[in-house]
């Protein structure tokens, strides 16, 4: 009995030597869990400024402020979790430099936590720090960084990027809450498909323009408003997309399937059409040097209010006549759009030239190093498809 019990007592003696366990984890309420990062021009914050006046300072140009939003707030004891029901649920921390890393670490002598990335949700870049640096040059830490997930979204702000990061709903963490916002993509297109940073990456890499959802904020309030492009050559901001600029990129490029057109009736009453399916189709076309495009959109969607109230009406013609005012008010919508794209910015974020390599891969390896300028001169039309299916539901009398 004593001979087959020793080897299996030594056995698993063995086993439990071998198995490491989480002998190198750390408790999560000792670490200082980023979920917010913004880039903004850099101007010393006055806690900063203080700390200088008193030799807190070290070599460097203040050409960028980093802000950090963290989670949780560390709090121990009655007396804490009281003062934590009446505070935010998150700390901002801000550092002026020259580098990304080196503000990161200048965290750890003002913070008795270490700060690790590994729940970052959202990095917000302001557009007032992409005139002056690359979108390459700002990202090139959070790209090498292996704490920070792929996944995380990038998003831009016309104003300070940082007060994007503050809220003044009680209990909200203002990164989660943008993340969360996205979400709301099923009820409005105006809500683009989030860029992630592996995206960014091969975008960056490639050259190639690209838009990224603005943020705006006022009063502790964020919100989604329109888009910001990047010209793929130089990696600056060059312009913005106004909400019904952003809407169409979404449905011409088939990220978006929602949303609703405003327009006037033949009595300049205001009418309403909500989209309940979106499809468009680009089809690029090659004639010796002349490359052209043309879109095919197709829509169908209610008529969900109107303020005239003489022109109830369920019939077909009503339906055609009504479907030909919303069709009007696509194409101008549209129409500005591509002004934008092709002769206000140059840029192509609508995805024009990837439907030429795909349709014409050898035509696209001519112009594919000055894509930009080709496509603000190429023609391209357009054709439309929009059906009303239904009109709510009313008492028609």
């Amino acid at each position: 009995m004593c001979k087959r019990t020793l080897p299996l007592i030594l056995c698993t003696l063995l086993l439990l030597v071998t198995q490491t366990g989480c002998w190198s984890s750390r408790e999560i309420e000792d670490l200082a869990l980023y979920s917010g990062l913004s880039l903004d021009t850099g101007k010393l914050t006055p806690t900063e400024q203080t700390l200088e006046e008193q030799g807190g300072t070290y070599s460097k140009q203040n050409l960028i402020t980093v802000t950090l939003q963290i989670v949780p707030v560390k709090s121990t004891g009655t007396m804490a979790k009281q003062a934590s029901q009446q505070t935010a649920p998150y700390v901002n921390l801000s550092g002026t430099g020259d580098s990304v890393l080196e503000i990161f670490r200048q965290f750890s002598i003002r913070n008795e936590r270490p700060i690790i990335g590994h729940h970052l949700k959202v990095i917000i870049v302001s557009t007032d720090l992409l005139k002056r640096q690359k979108m390459d040059q700002l990202m090139d830490f959070v790209l090498r960084d292996n704490d920070i997930r792929p996944s995380t979204m990038v998003f831009i702000s016309e104003g300070r990027a940082d007060a994007s990061l503050i809220s003044k709903r009680s209990g909200e963490i203002p990164s989660f809450h943008i993340k969360e916002m996205i979400s709301n993509q099923f009820r409005t297109s105006k809500v683009m498909h989030p860029v992630i940073l592996s995206q960014l990456d091969a975008l960056m890499h490639s050259k190639r323009s690209y838009a990224l959802q603005n943020l705006i904020s006022a009063d502790g309030d964020t919100e989604f408003s329109g888009a910001g492009i990047i010209k793929g050559d130089t990696g600056h901001w060059i312009g913005a997309l106004s909400q019904e600029d952003t809407e169409c990129l979404s449905w011409l490029t088939n990220k978006g399937t929602s949303g609703a057109i405003k327009a006037y009736d033949w009595d300049n009453e205001p009418m309403t059409y909500e989209m309940k399916a979106m499809k468009s189709k680009i089809k690029a076309m090659v004639d010796g040097d002349d490359i052209s495009f043309e879109v095919s959109i197709r829509t169908e969607g209610r008529l969900i209010e109107t303020w005239n109230n003489d022109s109830y009406s369920t019939s077909a013609v009503y339906s055609e006549k009504v479907g030909r005012v919303f069709q009007e008010k696509l194409a101008q919508m549209m129409q500005k759009l591509i002004q934008k794209l092709q002769s206000d910015y140059k840029a192509d974020v609508a995805g024009f030239g990837e439907m030429l390599s795909i349709q014409h891969p050898a035509e696209w390896k001519k112009v594919k190093d000055h894509w930009d300028d080709t496509f603000s001169k190429s023609k391209i039309s357009f054709k439309y498809d929009l059906k009303i299916t239904d009109f709510g539901s009313f008492t028609e009398e």
